[in-house]
């Protein structure tokens, strides 16, 4: 019988190498005629490790981390075959304190299954909420959803059933789910690690939010930098239609759901569920003024759920379990668990799924080891490239919405990037116009000429700090979208918290 041997096939293991150390265990199992059987799995979140190499024994699966090529023979001369000592080893894969430490529900599958494997799939708990939601009327469906308290989970924290019980109730003759897989905040990979090592969880929560709102069709908006995951959700669409998990009469059911995938084009402002409407609909990605929502008129026109991934993912668990399981993880308002992710100057970076309310203390130095610099963190910037940037006199807070609320801060997507000693914060306050300048859709002055301005300010040897809290007060207020609206937050969290880096004149 072959020895199963794990190497990820997403998008990162690949960058270190992944390909070539698949291909290496390969030629030297057949060199030493010991048979093998490589699985292309997805990422456990451990970038710090990758490429992750694992191996099936009698006592569970044992991990190698940073597997390069030419640790090859060695790793055969040690018998890792059989989870043999070696310096790279990391133990049974479920034993290390990274991944036993977290609480993982999302992402459980990850790393764990062949991705394009129904069969995996299912034994590892897929499909179960889908076949419970098929036998369930929408009302019930969204009464879990409702009860679960789940709130988007790409930045916003609207509640998700509250979204998906207005497009229930609209009137239409078509209706949409529209999947935001546009991530493209700095410091963030949850939607992408998912897509790429467990496909098959977005397409069941996809089709159990048509089955909730009388949609039959879907879409999955996919960022363009994200090849890998394209190709992945491509086949995975066609296997779960070959399965009838997709399409007409779905298991028998009576009930039908087409999904189909769509790459955009590279813009950021596209993450902004109008203007993605609109990339949609093949028009450029200005957003769109509102009312009305896109829940009453959205793709075409037409009642349009849009959720982000990890929203999506969340929810066959909610229909597994109920919503009132999902309700108790968490804290408050915030209930289930989020994928943090770590980023930048970090010693581990990587994919950290905690319930709401773990301190930022533990998931900067904690999980993530603090700086990889070895440095002390001076600050964090948390919810992308328009998020607030914290000082670690702040880490002790709860990551609750409202808690970040309070502190001037939002946990948007979960990405957390971490700046040693290093970082001038003016510097950092000037990327966020210059990227507001970049990425402005254009539609609205405050944003189109207010970053450019924002950027001349900071140019400036002297800081006027008025003009530049007037000028952020105007784009606050004045913006047609959250893109102008946010960049603010960056730049005043960096003067706030950081003053000593504004008030040296520059040359």
């Amino acid at each position: 019988m072959s020895q199963r041997v794990f190497i990820p096939g997403d998008m990162l293991a690949i960058a270190l190498g992944a390909n070539q150390l698949a291909e290496a265990v390969q030629s030297e199992a057949e060199a030493r005629k010991i048979p093998v059987q490589i699985v292309r799995n997805g990422s456990r979140g451990m970038c710090w490790a990758e490429p992750l190499l694992e191996v099936e024994t009698s006592k569970g699966r044992v991990a190698y981390g940073k597997a390069l090529t030419r640790d090859v023979p060695a790793l055969f001369d040690a018998g890792f075959l059989t989870g043999g000592a070696h310096k790279k080893c990391l133990g049974l894969t479920e034993d290390i304190p990274w991944l036993a430490n977290q609480t993982r529900v999302i992402f459980n599958r990850c790393g764990v299954i062949d991705p394009l494997s129904i069969a995996e799939f299912e034994t590892h708990g897929g499909f179960v909420g889908l076949t419970k939601a098929l036998h369930l009327a929408p009302a019930q469906i969204i009464e879990q959803i409702l009860a679960s308290g789940l709130r988007g989970r790409g930045g916003a924290g609207f509640p998700a059933g509250i979204k998906w019980q207005t497009v229930a109730a609209a009137t239409g003759p078509t209706k949409h789910i529209v999947c935001n897989a546009d991530e493209g905040d700095s410091g963030t990979f949850a939607d992408r690690l998912i897509m790429e090592g467990d496909p098959f969880r977005l397409i069941e929560g996809m089709v159990i939010a048509g089955l909730a709102t009388g949609a039959e069709h879907g879409v999955i908006y996919l960022r363009s930098e994200y090849p890998f995951a394209a190709k992945i959700l491509e086949t995975a669409l066609r296997l779960a239609e070959k399965a009838n998990w997709l399409g007409e009469d779905i298991q028998g059911s009576g009930k039908h759901f087409a999904l189909e995938l769509f790459v955009g084009a590279g813009s950021y402002v596209c993450g902004e569920e109008t203007a993605l409407l609109e990339s949609l609909e093949g028009k450029p990605g200005i957003v769109r003024s509102k009312p009305p929502l896109p829940a009453l008129e959205g793709l075409h026109g037409e009642p349009t759920v849009i959720n982000n991934v990890i929203t999506l993912c969340a929810v066959p668990d909610i229909i597994t379990h109920g919503g009132k399981w999902h309700s108790t993880i968490g804290m408050e308002r915030s209930t289930g668990t989020m994928p943090f992710q770590l980023a930048g100057n970090v010693a581990k970076g990587g994919l950290v799924e905690l319930p709401f309310g773990a301190t930022l203390d533990v998931l900067v130095n904690e999980f993530g080891g603090g700086t990889r610099d070895g440095t002390p963190v001076r600050a964090v910037q948390i919810g992308g490239p328009l998020g607030a940037y914290l000082p670690p006199e702040l880490f002790g807070t709860q990551t609750d919405y409202e808690a970040f609320t309070t502190i001037g801060a939002g946990i948007g997507h979960g990405g957390i990037v971490l700046y040693g000693a290093g970082v001038n914060m003016r510097e950092q306050a000037a990327y966020a116009f210059e990227f507001c300048a970049e990425e402005s859709c254009g539609k609205c002055t405050p944003c189109r000429i207010g970053a450019v301005r924002g950027m001349e300010l900071l140019e400036k040897p002297t800081i006027d700090h008025a003009l530049i809290d007037d000028l952020c007060e105007v784009m606050i207020k004045g913006s047609a979208c959250a893109m102008g609206a946010m960049t603010p937050i960056p730049v005043q969290s960096a003067m706030k918290y950081f003053p000593e880096d504004f008030s040296k004149e520059t040359g």
